[in-house]
């Protein structure tokens, strides 16, 4: 009797073994999917909005009619943040660009990290979703400090990987212009969820971008300077 429920609590304890290893490989497999759906989507994009840039002469033709495209966008609260008086606006000479329903304002790669993504002109919920955002800031490209902010899903997608970079590299900003501006990193730290002085610091005119995300605890933001070269 003994060795007959003996033998039952290891068959009970088999099955559940069995179904966490098999929940597990399920949860793992969609998530690879996910990952390399979302990339694959991106980079599609990507290509599109470069074969919609116009060349430069076209750009000067046009920027005067396609000026603050964007216009304001109001904003909710994101991460913490109340960004409701936040608004974004944009210039630019090309034809207007959606990426799962959102305006691309350009896109960004970090080859420290391996990612390219577009780069939305609304932070919302369901946009960071799918990709980074612009949160605050002049725009893409122009002086002052342009606020781009990302999930990180500890998965390598987005900005999952930002704690990985360091003073010295490189990050790249392409705009509806089609400028690609190369910027190089000199501060990266962590913070409070709560803090927000990052946002308005003062450029002295230079272009910069701050990258922000969460920690993997999700407690506090990894945050990165990088000014243009």
């Amino acid at each position: 009797m003994f060795d007959s429920k003996y033998s039952d609590i290891l068959t009970v304890i088999l099955v559940v073994v069995i179904i966490a290893i098999i929940g597990l490989l399920g949860f793992w497999a969609y998530d690879v999917y996910t990952r390399n759906s979302t990339n694959k989507d991106a980079l599609n994009a990507i290509n599109e909005f470069e074969d919609n840039i116009p060349d430069k002469e076209e750009n000067t033709t046009n920027n005067n009619t396609t000026n603050n495209i964007i216009g304001n966008v109001a904003k909710p609260t994101v991460n913490g943040i109340d960004t409701g008086a936040i608004s974004n606006t944009t210039t630019g000479g090309g034809t207007v660009q959606t990426y799962q329903g959102f305006v691309m304002l350009g896109y960004i790669e970090i080859p420290k990290t391996g990612i390219k993504y577009p780069i939305l002109a609304e932070t919302t919920k369901k946009s960071i979703e799918v990709a980074v955002a612009m949160y605050y800031g002049p725009g893409l490209n122009k002086p002052g400090n342009t606020v781009i902010v990302g999930h990180n899903y500890r998965n390598g997608m987005f900005f999952s990987d930002n704690a990985k970079i360091s003073v010295g590299d490189k990050i790249y900003i392409t705009d509806l212009d089609g400028n690609r501006v190369t910027y190089i990193v000199y501060n990266t730290y962590e913070t409070t969820a709560e803090d927000a002085e990052y946002m308005e610091r003062d450029t002295n005119g230079a272009m910069e971008i701050t990258l922000a995300t969460c920690t993997d605890d999700v407690q506090g933001r990894i945050v990165i300077w990088a000014r243009a070269e």
